[in-house]
Parts: structure tokens; C-alpha cells; sequence
């Protein structure tokens, strides 16, 4: 996301800040020392509610439109290393909150969720570690 191009430098708000103070901690680690800032934000969750997790954030920057950003390529390798031996992705953290009706199993179980937004997001990246099946139209 270069000056001028999806939403970074764009002028909506604060959320061009937003996304470069994103971008400068490569979506979930320390600017100062390269650690993950919590762990959590490696474990991917549904609904998120207000909570953010990588998955999330990688996401967010997919609907923007914007072409990636080199930055998010440390966030896209752990997202493609969770998938799950049978090609989906887990539910990995649960967050206390209203819902209307179950929409996943318990956690560590394969989420449907999950693996539609991982996939959507790794078509985006244009990643190399997508499967034939998965360049198919969802």
C-alpha cells in the first residue's frame, strides 16, 4: 500500500495511521524488538467481536482492495501455517458475547469461518501456498 494507492495516505481519518501503525509491527509483533506483542493475535477466532487477531487484520487489509503490502508477508506465513492437515483452519480463540445461534464448533476444531476468510485472503496475496483446488471460485 504505496502513497496514494487502497486506503494508506488515502485521507479517511485516522485510518490511515491506523494501517501504518499496523504495517510498521508487521500486524502482530514489537517494532522495537520483532516479538509478538501478545499471543493471542496469533490465535484466530469467530465472531471476533471488537478483539483483533491477525487473521482479522489481514483481512481488513484484503477489503480494502489495496494490493499487499510486503509488510503483512511475516502475518501471511503463519496464516497459510495453520491449516489443518484436511486443508482448513481452526477456531483457535473463543470471546465471551451475545450471539443469536452457534455458527462454529468448540475451539481447535476446523472452522468454516476461518478457512473462508484465510482462503479470501490468500487468493489476495496471490500466495504460492494455495492448492489448485483452492484458485477454485468459493
Amino acid at each position: 500500500m504505496g502513497a496514494g494507492r487502497g486506503i494508506v495516505g488515502g485521507g479517511r481519518g485516522g485510518a490511515p495511521r491506523g494501517e501504518e501503525y499496523l504495517l510498521e509491527r508487521r500486524l502482530f509483533r514489537r517494532r522495537s524488538t520483532g516479538q509478538v506483542i501478545d499471543p493471542r493475535f496469533t490465535m484466530f477466532s469467530f465472531p471476533a467481536y471488537w478483539y483483533y487477531d491477525v487473521l482479522r487484520g489481514l483481512d481488513y487489509f484484503r477489503s480494502t482492495g489495496a494490493a499487499p503490502d510486503g509488510r503483512c508477508a511475516d502475518a501471511i506465513v503463519l496464516l497459510a501455517g495453520k491449516r489443518g492437515e484436511e486443508g482448513r483452519w481452526p477456531l483457535e480463540n473463543t470471546h465471551q458475547g451475545p450471539t443469536q445461534f452457534e455458527m462454529e464448533g468448540p475451539e481447535g476444531f476446523a472452522s468454516r469461518w476461518n478457512t473462508l476468510r484465510a482462503l479470501r485472503v490468500l487468493r489476495w496475496a496471490g500466495s504460492s501456498l494455495l492448492t489448485r483446488a483452492d484458485r477454485e471460485p468459493l
